[in-house]
């Protein structure tokens, strides 16, 4: 998520470990009485959508479902049986109506407004990209211990991550997946340390594993690349240096061509690094169409039960999930917030909506670690989404130069860090300050290789800095106040806990 996107704590939590037998209480012979709960045959005649509907674990794969998603005008594209979320495509305007009136359906909403594929773009951002000149002069600048570029990190010292890799440089045993616009793989900062086993293809809502399919394309967004570096680009003499170098990294990519994040990718994407050995997952993003889904919405509340489910189903097989915290400068323990850019993949409105009510999700679900970011001079980036009681912890993702200028030799206060094709550039937003927090919670998970997610999350909150409130907040200096910061040094609606600590994450 980067600069110019939001995130409270709050969201429909499903009992799954008693949902199973819940299910076969109310329909002991589903098979049985499929023919007579099925609906009737429809005829589609809109544009191909995509769905998701959520119901008990193990009934996605039965014959009474199956033949009522047909019988809706659905074809199913997978079915994730083990939380009870099913991906359907379908032309029936009226399919979720239909749906959700089918015994066992717990919600069923539209994951998007755009025909398959969708048609208009999503900026995510464009890196500003490392001159020669740039190049060669931080190589001048750097040490023996250092990588060529690192003198231009001033993020790694403002976490203490220089002084954590003269401890360690966190283990080859952990891995942490880029959920992301795709890893390139051949990057000679990424390569060394890249996960080929925990990396696939997401976009469809169905696992891709075909060679390369976690890549990013030629056109498409630099964002994952990004990201993957500032966690675990190599300790290798080449570029820069992540906040994790010895960890392992991969990409799961979630976002399509025209970078959008829908439902059926993000769930993929969690059951995916559920289920594939990941430690940490890296979610810098939120859910498209709705930057804030509102469980009154019938479909939105589809989208928040299918995400809410994957992602705890990746916690508790031991996955940290990190993400940032969004980039509108958003108080978003506010009592109304105005989102004037949902749905994105339609015609957009101004909606006033409750945070308490409405969430930007995967960062504002239970368990998510949400993070906020900080610039060169320690505080709160101009940008950041902030709110007591959201905020877990702070960490860097940069800032513009005029509003906090980092020291020398570092010359611009964005974080650097690995373009696809082998280069490196700047970005800024609390999508930078998120994998720094990944990075961290990895080192932590090398140091405690034993630690449930539970207690990695614990440890990653005990050992940050407590940060004060900057008050007043005037980042612009004109003499007006640009956001207000609540609540004590070690918790407060900027920082959170405070800002992350990569040395005490390997000593303690």
């Amino acid at each position: 998520m980067t600069a110019p996107h939001p995130r409270s704590r709050r969201a429909v939590v499903v009992p799954l470990g008693m949902a199973l037998a819940t299910a076969f209480a109310f329909l002991p012979n589903i098979d049985a009485v499929a023919a007579d709960a099925a609906p009737a045959a429809v005829t589609a005649d809109g544009p191909s959508l995509s769905y998701v509907v959520n119901t008990f674990p193990g009934l996605g794969s039965s014959r009474y479902l199956k033949k009522a998603i047909a019988g809706a005008g659905g074809t199913i594209v997978t079915s994730y049986d083990r939380i009870g979320v099913v991906v359907v495509h379908s032309a029936n305007p009226d399919f979720a109506k239909v749906i959700r009136k089918v015994h066992g359906v717990q919600s069923a909403g539209n994951t998007r407004n755009a025909p398959l594929p969708a048609q208009s773009t999503t900026d995510v951002g464009t890196p500003k990209v490392l001159s020669a000149a740039e190049v060669a002069s931080a190589t001048a600048d750097a040490t023996a211990t250092q990588d060529p570029l690192e003198p231009l990190q001033w993020d790694l010292p403002a976490i203490k991550a220089d002084k954590a890799h003269e401890k360690s440089l966190g283990s080859s045993k952990v891995t942490v997946a880029v959920i992301d616009t795709g890893v390139d793989d051949t990057h000679p900062d990424i390569a060394p340390n890249f996960d080929r086993k925990a990396s696939v293809n997401c976009v469809t809502g169905k696992p891709d594993t075909t060679d390369g399919a976690w890549r990013p394309t030629t056109g498409e967004s630099p964002h994952g690349t990004h990201v993957a570096g500032e966690i675990a680009a190599a300790k290798n003499g080449i570029g820069v240096t992540g906040v994790a170098p010895g960890v392992k990294v991969s990409g799961i990519k979630v976002s399509t061509t025209a970078g959008y994040f829908y439902t059926e990718a993000v769930v993929c994407g969690f059951v995916w690094a559920a289920e594939h050995g990941v430690d940490v997952t890296n979610n810098s993003y939120y859910t498209d169409p709705w930057y804030f889904n509102c469980k009154n919405d019938p479909d939105q509340k589809a989208l928040v039960d299918a995400i809410t489910r994957a992602s705890q189903y990746a916690e508790r097989k031991g996955v940290v999930n990190v993400a940032a915290a969004g980039n509108e400068n958003y108080d978003l323990a506010a009592d109304e917030i105005t989102d004037p850019v949902s749905p994105n993949d339609a015609t957009p409105s101004d909606r006033v909506i409750d945070p308490s009510e409405c969430y930007d999700i995967p960062t504002q679900l239970p368990g998510v670690v949400t993070v906020a970011s900080t610039g060169a001079k320690g505080i709160k980036s101009s940008f950041s989404n902030h709110g007591l009681g959201v905020i877990d912890i702070a960490a860097p993702g940069g800032d513009s130069t005029r509003y906090q200028t980092p020291a020398p030799p570092a010359t611009s206060g964005l974080i650097l860090g690995p373009l696809p094709g082998g280069t490196w550039g700047y970005m800024a937003g609390t999508s930078m300050a998120s994998p720094h927090v990944a990075g961290v919670a990895a080192l932590i998970k090398s140091t405690h290789p034993h630690a449930s997610a539970r207690l990695v999350k614990a440890l990653l909150y005990a050992e940050a800095d407590a940060t004060a409130c900057t008050d007043p907040y005037d980042i612009n200096g004109d003499g007006k106040v640009d956001a207000v910061c609540e609540g004590p040094k070690n918790y407060n609606g900027f920082y959170g806990h405070g800002v992350a600590d990569a040395l005490d994450a390997v000593t303690k």
